[in-house]
């Protein structure tokens, strides 16, 4: 493959990627844009074909409780920093257009999930904004709210049926792998050997490390092997400190969440290593924030959850209101890499520019 020449700088490096992306066009979440579907032709015999040529029937409204301004708000566990923000951000806003907001934790089981939709239905909430905890399952939780004329908005998870839910607002995590990519690229000029700690083996994972190859890949950098690592900063140290002693040549450990950044940080930083080792990280946690403003950790991909719930929100109330929410049902949000310079303006996983 063609090596990418590094000297015209980050801003070569991010025309790069563009044209990557328009060739890949891979989604982390697995999705594209897709159109919304607004009408379906109704089958009509050919007399009726005659009486009303290429008629077209819109959609149910699904606002059957908006006069409720109750909000269910569905997210994984009070132990998940993301759903946490999910849900403040979804009362700041929902309370302030008027709405009672109930936030309720699924922890993960499709079970519970389906229980807390079906407790949404008999409350009679206007509208459910939520982190599905499958993107199977959760299809049939959607359906059941929207029979009830309840409409559902995803944010950072999507189910895998379209036409269900009125909005699944994804976080375009492709790009902001491939952003960060670029940055190691232009940190070491492009060579250098490098380890790759993944959280488990599913698609999520395949499609980050895809994302990250199809920048890294044009580069001279090599790599020197891919784990399977785990979630937390402890799995993070632990296997960091086992791959030094393998490769102690690492000029970089990318990793799949901020956890594992932060705990390879803390492996490097207990060696006493001849030479500078960059550290990627995903997600953009405050500690991670601060690991890179200490200089422990090169970069992070900041998902913006705290910005696609307010969205979320908003979209809720202008479609309750109208009947829609003039948007496709799948959006991608661009994360937000966040690095000495832009590492001041995260707080809380939102972003502003200072």
């Amino acid at each position: 493959m063609e090596k990418v020449e590094l000297t015209g700088g980050y801003t070569m490096v991010k025309r790069v990627i563009t044209v990557l992306f328009m060739a890949v066009a891979v989604s982390i979440s697995g999705c594209g844009k897709a159109d919304r579907q607004k009408t379906s032709t109704e089958e009509v015999t050919t007399a009726e074909k005659e009486e009303n040529s290429a008629e077209q029937v819109t959609e149910d409204i699904l606002n059957d409780n908006a006069e409720q301004k109750l909000l269910y708000c569905i997210t994984s566990s009070p132990d998940d920093s993301d759903a946490v923000v999910m849900q403040n951000a979804c009362i700041e806003e929902g309370e302030k257009a008027g709405y009672t907001v109930k936030c309720v934790y699924h922890n993960g089981d499709t079970a519970k999930q389906a229980k807390l939709f079906d407790e949404a239905v008999s409350e009679k909430a206007s509208a459910v904004i939520c982190n599905s905890a499958d993107a199977d399952s959760a299809i049939t939780d959607v359906q059941n709210a929207r029979n009830a004329g309840i409409p559902t908005f995803l944010v950072n998870s999507e189910i895998n049926q379209e036409g269900t839910a009125v909005a699944q607002i994804l976080s375009d995590d492709s790009q902001g792998v491939a952003e960060a990519a670029g940055y190691l690229a232009e940190t070491t000029g492009g060579e250098g050997l490098y380890v790759e700690l993944l959280e488990k083996e599913n698609r999520k994972s395949q499609l980050r490390s895809e994302a990250f190859h199809a920048v890294i890949d044009r580069t001279n950098m090599e790599m020197a092997v891919r784990e399977i690592a785990g979630e937390t900063r402890e799995e993070g140290m632990k296997k960091t400190e086992t791959l030094l002693k393998q490769y102690p040549a690492i000029r970089a450990v990318v990793c799949e969440n901020d956890e594992l950044a932060c705990g390879a940080a803390d492996a490097v930083a207990s060696e006493n290593l001849d030479h500078e080792v960059y550290i990627i990280g995903f997600g953009g946690t405050d500690d991670m924030r601060n690991y890179i403003k200490d200089g422990k950790c090169l970069v992070t991909v900041l998902q913006q959850i705290d910005s696609m719930t307010r969205d979320a929100v908003g979209q809720a109330e202008e479609y309750l209101k109208t009947g829609s929410t003039g948007l496709e049902e799948k959006q991608l949000t661009d994360c937000v890499l966040i690095t000495t310079d832009t590492a001041d303006n995260l707080n809380n996983f939102a972003y502003q520019n200072k």
